[in-house]
């Protein structure tokens, strides 16, 4: 597992390339590949239209970030609780990091804001400052995360806190790839730690046991 180096948010330039760090769904690759060349990953109800860049990432490496995993509100796409991720909680987010184009970012994370993929973000903002709201929507706050390999680590979430908004349980196959994602990254987390991590999430815990995440990565 690779580390994510905390440095202040201090760039003026956009790289060409950066990390997209993968606290959700994403971390599993069948579902970012429906990000990156279009598609509808098992279990889901939405097609994605994919990237202008339709290659897959140069790397991926399992990380973690400093902050909490937390579900809330309602999926269109997979039913139950969506991930979202609080960087100044407490605590430990497992993800996956994502070598990827400034432009393929930019056009993940317009999928992930139901907007249509095609332009390129400002990301000169989030850089400089370490966050940048960019509307009120659920994945519409830009994160920087920090540092890898001399490159910086991006991600996007919600506007609100972990403790501001009412916790929803995952459903069983959006939680399915978030667990199977994880295990596959190779990360050294064995199946019972993904499982615990997972199951102790808000929002998950009023449902899930780690037993159960276990059940659904057999």
């Amino acid at each position: 597992m690779r580390q994510v180096e905390r440095r202040a948010a201090d760039r003026t330039e956009t790289p060409r390339q950066l990390w997209y760090a993968a606290y959700g769904s994403n971390v599993h690759p069948e579902r970012l590949r429906a990000y990156l060349a279009g598609g509808r990953p098992r279990g889901a109800s939405r097609w994605y239209p994919g990237c202008r860049d339709r290659a897959m990432p140069a790397e991926s490496v399992p990380v973690e970030l400093p902050g909490v995993l937390y579900f809330a509100t309602t999926s269109p796409v997979w039913g139950g609780g969506r991930a979202f991720y609080d960087p100044r909680a407490e605590g430990r987010t497992l993800a996956v990091a994502h070598l990827v184009t400034a432009g393929q970012f930019s056009d993940i994370a317009a999928q992930e804001m139901y907007r249509e993929p095609g332009t390129d973000l400002d990301l000169s903002r989030v850089l400089a400052r370490g966050r940048d709201r960019i509307g009120a929507g659920r994945y519409q706050t830009l994160v920087y995360a920090g540092e890898l390999a001399g490159r910086p680590v991006l991600t996007c979430t919600a506007p609100w806190r972990v403790g501001e908004v009412p916790h929803l349980p995952p459903a069983a196959a959006y939680l399915r790839f978030l667990a199977t994602g994880l295990l596959t990254a190779d990360g050294g987390w064995s199946a019972a730690a993904v499982a615990e991590y997972l199951a102790g999430a808000p929002g998950a815990e009023r449902q899930w046991s780690a037993a159960d995440v276990l059940r659904l990565m057999a």
